[in-house]
């Protein structure tokens, strides 16, 4: 039986920048800040993580600083995903060769494989690697899905443990397939309860960034049988959630860790900044919150 990598809350963290590189004191900072505030895990190098921008230097470099820092306090999960399958098996033997706990890899964007060439891709991978692995669904992002039977045959891979499941409407079905023993986490801030309900074991989630112990206690309450609580923290987020997801995800969520108080810096082209209006929106939640 597969061993869940995590239950609870992981964060997919973001990477503070400035005009030279990364702002390692600042990522130091943020890690601290989270695991204070009780995430299960952290992801580095994912799509909040800004890795489509990340030279393969840096983004090692990234990986091993968080490794370092964390330092067994919780696993780090590291975002290696590729649309070109060799140069995903590099980052990923890379990824493991300082430390990372397991690997979070995304559907081949661009590309738009069929499901045998996904196949083809991730199980590659995998046989490259010792450590877990989490497959990445996320539609909206590369106009491909990695459907069921896919999921299922890939599941069958030994160190294939779970998946970030951002398509809904197919996760009883993964369930369904996959068993309980193959683990399943919400890809959505806005559907962690309704996924749990099917039976995630969790999220790997942006507003965790600036609401770890909420996004933790989500989760957690539900599994203790507290679900009251958990639809209440649901609910809850659900305003600052939009406020967040304003524009395209990380241009928010790191305009909100700046307004906690964190030296953030801005995200890398083409990414902009946030838009007058969509700042305010994102003010006025966050302090209908309580956050600033």
């Amino acid at each position: 039986m597969k061993k869940p990598l995590f239950i609870g809350s992981a964060v997919a963290i973001v990477t503070p920048f400035t005009e030279e590189g990364v702002d390692y004191q600042t990522l130091e900072k943020l890690i601290e800040f989270q695991i204070e505030g009780g995430s299960d895990a952290i992801v580095v190098c994912g799509t909040t993580g800004e890795a489509s921008t990340m030279p393969d230097d840096e983004h090692i470099a990234v990986i091993k600083f968080a490794v370092e820092k964390i330092n067994k306090r919780v696993p780090v999960i590291a975002g290696t995903g590729s649309n070109d399958t060799r140069h995903a098996i590099e980052l990923s033997k890379a990824a493991e060769d300082v430390g990372a706990d397991a690997i979070l890899s995304v559907t081949p964007y661009y590309n738009k494989a069929t499901q045998k060439g996904l196949y083809g891709h991730f199980k590659l991978i995998a046989d490259n690697i010792k450590i877990p692995m989490i497959l990445y669904n996320v539609p909206s992002r590369t106009n491909l899905n990695l459907n069921p039977d896919t999921i299922k045959a890939l599941s069958e891979i030994d160190n294939i443990v779970g998946i970030k499941e951002c398509n809904l409407g197919q996760v009883g079905d993964v369930v369904n397939l996959c068993g309980e023993d193959f683990s399943i986490y919400s890809g959505d801030d806005n559907a962690i309860l309704p996924m749990l309900s099917l039976g995630s074991k969790g999220v790997i989630s942006v507003m965790a960034n600036i609401i770890p112990q909420d996004t933790h206690d989500m989760v957690s309450n539900f599994f203790q049988g507290d679900v009251n609580g958990a639809i209440k923290l649901q609910l809850q987020t659900l305003n600052l959630i939009k406020a967040l997801f304003s524009e395209v995800n990380p241009i928010p969520i790191k305009a909100a860790v700046k307004l906690l108080g964190f030296q953030a810096g801005q995200c890398r082209m083409p990414l902009t900044e946030l838009s007058d209006n969509n700042l305010e929106l994102l003010r006025t939640e966050m302090k209908a919150y309580g956050l600033i």
